[in-house]
């Protein structure tokens, strides 16, 4: 008796041509495709053509600058204009960079160690004219340094803080607190409260909820405080003109000014200096753009 193998059915893979049929129908057309590369560079190069302009004038001489026949290009190279800006005689740029970088970085530190348990506490509980303390939350941010400078003035030389780092720390800080709680708590109020039950039915307590639970969840809007409160202090210009008067003291946007002269302006120097405080910033969007993915995905996780 002869004994056969058992048949197996084979099904059979869908041919090549098939899916890539079916890949290509579901494909932009490339008119498409090209049209919008092309819109794309033409805003890309909108918005980089001044910063292109701002770095091909920081390495001109002032002749080539303010010569008759200008061209974008130099016709030579000075790179020595970003060694010898440092050393002006207008004002003390290290001292500037340093001021600035300490007065943003303190005063974005004062607004998340503030904002974050305020807007955790607005989501999450409910109090009397809540929603007017959140309206008058809001409604302080249409207040600008600008406008208030005088005031500002007679306020801290009464505390005798006049031309202070610590001024203007406590003016940046309380100019971005409004924005920063706003955005936090819109993040925290889309947490579920669930959530925070949960850890607390397994012994949590509210601040372990608010540090190991909440936080995690809203770091993207972490992250666009920092972001947003970082470039305000780093930009402030009207509060530290009139607050601070040592040379030595005052931020970058007010160093910038020192080359703008009556009769003569050092263009090299101002655009010089422009592009070393975009750098900065620049560096931080760098590292945040990697922490706000990662923040995100946490925060799908849990």
């Amino acid at each position: 008796m002869a004994v056969t193998a058992p048949a197996f059915e084979t099904i059979a893979p869908p041919a090549a041509s098939a899916r890539k049929r079916r890949y290509t129908e579901d494909q932009v057309p490339l008119g498409k495709v090209l049209v919008r590369m092309l819109a794309g560079f033409i805003v890309l190069a909108i918005f980089v053509l001044p910063y292109v302009i701002m770095f091909f004038g920081s390495v001109k001489t002032k002749a080539q600058i303010r010569s008759v026949d200008p061209t974008y290009l130099p016709t030579e190279w000075h790179w020595e204009n970003y060694i010898n800006m440092w050393s002006t005689p207008e004002t003390p740029l290290p001292q500037n960079l340093i001021s600035t970088i300490i007065i943003s970085v303190f005063a974005t530190l004062i607004v998340l160690l503030v904002a974050m348990p305020a807007a955790y506490y607005t989501a999450r509980f409910t109090f009397p004219f809540r929603m007017v303390f959140l309206f008058l939350v809001i409604v302080t941010q249409m207040l600008q340094p600008a406008v208030l400078t005088s005031g500002l003035f007679r306020q801290f030389l009464a505390f005798d803080m006049i031309d202070t780092w610590a001024a203007m720390i406590f003016i940046n800080a309380a100019f971005n607190l409004s924005f920063a709680v706003w955005i936090m708590h819109s993040f925290f109020a889309g947490i579920p409260k669930e959530v925070d039950e949960a850890a607390q039915i397994d012994g949590a307590g509210r601040l372990r909820v608010l540090f190991t639970i909440s936080l995690p969840l809203v770091w993207p809007g972490i992250v666009t405080a920092i972001v947003f409160t970082f470039v305000a202090c780093w930009n402030e210009f009207a509060a530290s003109l009139v607050i601070l008067s040592t040379a030595g003291n005052q931020p970058l946007s007010v160093a910038l000014t020192k080359f703008v002269g009556q009769y003569e302006t050092s263009w090299q120097y101002v655009f010089g200096v422009s592009i070393v405080a975009i750098v900065p910033v620049v560096i931080l969007f760098m590292i945040i753009e990697k922490r706000l993915v990662g923040g995100l995905t946490a925060g799908s996780v849990k």
